[in-house]
């Protein structure tokens, strides 16, 4: 029989998970033990006994084997929070490809154990009379801030440890004296830091329309019923989603259970965090990139201790360890943040559903815009599909304008801002009403395209942009197809064939131009470095301290600003021509999010959508707010080219320090993959060929590219691949696996 040997890290804080040790599985234990197991094993020079949990199992040892300790036992007490935290880092590295270590690394959230804060206490130990008496002790020896602690114990049973040092102004070393003498005791407490600060908690709390309370109703009896599941919320910008996720969240708290709030951005965080803390009080915290070491800490050992119910962040608040975990709502489900761009390349709604399968809880996904994959598996049956197609109360979704901008073009307006555009921001400005400017992209979109007619330069074999090279090439990063930029449009001979830059500052300046009254806040990558940055201008544009608000695609995810009556989006075409297949879905989700954003209050709202391909489906269909006539046509594209959802894709990056190297390593693979699974029918492998950026901080990048309508098959090329990479030990080159790539490589 072939030995098994299991790796097991004894201290499972974060920053030791890297410290893995190696024991051999007896064969009595060989059905018990696996990723995620407390076990006892002998450790050290004594041998002294440890628990440890089994993060990987193999049957190669880096050691000699007559080296190698032996597991003693499974712990009795079975699995835990952290086994099952074990258990979610090794179904990514299975599913995702990358090391043990990186993906424990994703889920195990805090670097290190931070120091816990404390509240202390001065107590009284004897009566008013017998302290006053012994203050009256300390003046006459002259002991005078004894006696002013005293004095004040005389007449308060307790006092803070904060007021008594600095307002009474009592040293530590006198409160030790005191306490050694009986005449008082310092009490500790350890509590956790809370970095949720909301003054407010009024809550007007809407009346539910059927729709929503149908819909709680469903997901929450399916939880009741044994059978979960996953849901899918499909309701137009402003129709009531968030008060669907409080509804089912604050039933399962009812339960007994706890919550997991999943947003795209931290932007978001403010505005969600307000709902939610109106809702349920100091029972709501915040994970995300902002907080510090000891409040993550905290956060988590709060979690743990089953201290609040709901959690609220990004994708890695996914990893918060509830032991009672009822439900994960993924809000805005269809954002590309949700996928990391680091190893493992995990997606938060495969993820999400994973744990949630785990720990018996439900999963509801929420979007007006929802990704082609979530609506995709809801028309297959494998999510329950709800739609919510109107604003509640009087709210009415905002008429739609779409500017031509090859026409303003040839009308002389070279301006940022189209006539349209212009015309209803006076009168915005005039109404004291607010305006939201979108820019589709942060500066440089890497497309070329002609200002006279909108025609754009693509690939003839691929359908996506071509991009602009500095030695004058036009590249497809799918095929390697290349043309050199010609100088004239080839569609009208104009010589407009540019590739268009522009950047939020620009914008700013412009209106400070065109309109100098106008009260101005920029909402981009630069303006929101700072922690709490989000919040200041967030809260400053919701309590109208400004006119417009000018950002990136940060400002059209979600927010709530009952007074803009106005969106303008500057650029559709700078998400519409990336080269990748999925600029048409991007560019739909963009523009119609962004017109969710007009008209939330009791006035109407308008939207402009300034672009040089007016008749482009995904801005008619994004204009018209049409999302099934959108998904007919782009999922009709997917199929007949075999992309996502209809099929699965998996890129394979190659880094290397040598270009040669890289081309070498990407060729053998693609033999391996070719040799091995050659006969599996449907699967297709592309490449290798160089990376869209083919050269990156001196390293060289090559990717490879494999195709089926079985995710698991490309699960089963990536273990063949991962295989290879450790037989042929790589040192000069790394290999990342990235399944369903939101971005091309």
């Amino acid at each position: 029989m072939t030995e098994r040997y299991a790796d097991v890290i004894i201290d499972i804080a974060h920053e030791k998970v890297d410290k893995v040790f190696q024991y051999r599985i007896p064969a009595g234990l060989a059905q018990s033990i696996y990723p995620g197991v407390r076990v006892h094993v002998p450790f050290g020079r004594g041998n002294q006994e440890k628990i440890g949990y089994v993060v990987d199992i193999s049957s190669e040892t880096d050691y000699p084997a007559e080296k190698i300790k032996t597991v003693s036992a499974v712990d009795e007490k079975g699995m835990s929070v952290e086994s099952r935290q074990i258990q979610i880092a090794y179904w990514l590295k299975s599913q995702y490809g990358s090391t043990m270590i990186a993906a424990l690394k994703t889920v195990l959230p805090v670097r290190q154990k931070q120091k816990p804060l404390e509240k202390k206490r001065v107590l009284r130990c004897l009566s008013p009379s017998e302290t006053a008496q012994a203050a009256v002790m300390c003046a006459e020896k002259h002991q005078r801030a004894k006696a002013r602690m005293l004095e004040a114990l005389a007449t308060e049973e307790e006092l803070p440890y904060e007021l008594v040092r600095q307002k009474l102004n009592v040293a530590a070393s006198t409160l030790q004296a005191l306490e050694r003498q009986g005449l008082l005791k310092i009490e500790k407490k350890t509590c956790y830091r809370n970095p949720v600060r909301v003054a407010d908690r009024q809550e007007n709390r809407p009346a539910l329309n059927p729709v929503q309370q149908q819909i709680i109703d469903a997901v929450v009896n399916a939880y009741r019923e044994g059978h979960p599941g996953v849901h899918l919320v499909h309701g137009v910008t402003g129709s009531g989603k968030t008060e669907v996720y409080l509804g089912i969240i604050e039933q399962m708290i009812a339960m007994g259970k706890q919550a997991i709030m999943l947003i795209p951005e931290i932007a978001l965080t403010y505005q969600t965090l307000l709902r939610f803390y109106k809702r349920f009080g100091d029972r709501v915290s915040v994970m995300n990139s902002t907080l510090s070491a000891g409040e993550k800490y905290d956060q988590i050992e709060r979690a743990k201790a089953g201290e609040i119910d709901v959690i609220i962040g990004p994708r890695s608040a996914l990893f918060t360890p509830f032991p009672n975990l009822g439900v994960i709502v993924m809000d805005e489900e269809h954002e590309n943040s949700y996928k990391s761009e680091t190893s493992p390349k995990y997606h938060a709604r495969e993820t999400a559903i994973q744990i949630a399968s785990m720990c018996g809880a439900g999963v509801v996904l929420g979007s007006a815009t929802p990704s082609l994959e979530a609506y995709y598996r809801a028309r297959q049956g494998q999510y329950q599909l709800y739609e919510m197609k109107e604003r509640p109360g009087n709210s009415v979704l905002p008429a739609v304008h779409i500017t031509d901008l090859r026409k303003e073009l040839k009308e002389g307006n070279r301006s940022i801002f189209g006539r349209r555009l212009r015309e209803l921001m006076e009168e915005r400005l005039s109404g004291k009403e607010q305006t939201i400017l979108f820019l589709n992209r942060r500066g440089y979109a890497g497309f070329v395209s002609c200002r006279a007619c909108g025609h754009v330069m693509k690939c003839p074999h691929c359908d996506v942009s071509l991009s602009e090279h500095k030695n004058g090439m036009l590249i497809c990063h799918y095929c390697g197809y290349q043309e050199r930029k010609p100088g004239k449009c080839p569609e009208c001979g104009s010589p407009y064939l540019l590739g268009f830059k522009a950047g939020t500052e620009q914008v700013e300046e412009a209106i400070h131009r065109e309109f100098p009254g106008a009260r101005v806040l920029r909402m981009d990558a630069d303006t929101t470095r700072k922690k709490e940055s989000y919040e200041k201008i967030l809260s400053a544009f919701a309590d109208e301290e400004a006119d417009i608000l000018v950002g990136t695609q940060m400002i059209v995810k979600g927010h709530d600003f009952p007074g803009v009556t106005l969106v303008g989006v500057l650029a559709a075409d700078l998400s519409l021509n990336r080269n990748d297949y999925r600029a048409g879905e991007r560019t739909f989700q963009l523009l119609t999010q962004a017109a969710g954003r007009a008209g939330r209050g009791e006035r109407p709202g308008e939207v402009v959508i300034q672009t040089y391909q007016p008749e482009h489906y995904s801005v008619v269909y994004a204009a018209g707010q049409d999302y099934e006539g959108f998904y007919g046509e782009e999922i009709a594209y997917r199929a007949l080219l075999g992309y996502p959802p209809v099929e699965h894709m998996l890129a394979v990056l190659i880094v290397s320090r040598v270009q040669e190297e890289g081309e070498r390593l990407g060729e053998k693979m693609t033999e391996l993959v070719k040799k091995e699974m050659g006969g599996t029918d449907g699967l297709r492998v592309i490449g290798p060929a160089e990376a869209s950026i083919g050269k990156l901080s001196d390293l060289y990048r090559h990717t490879l590219y494999l195709r089926h309508g079985d995710y698991q098959v490309l699960v089963e090329a990536k273990d063949r691949l991962e295989r290879f990479c450790r037989e042929h030990e790589q040192r000069e080159q790394t290999v990342q696996f990235d399944f369903d790539p939101m971005n091309t490589y």
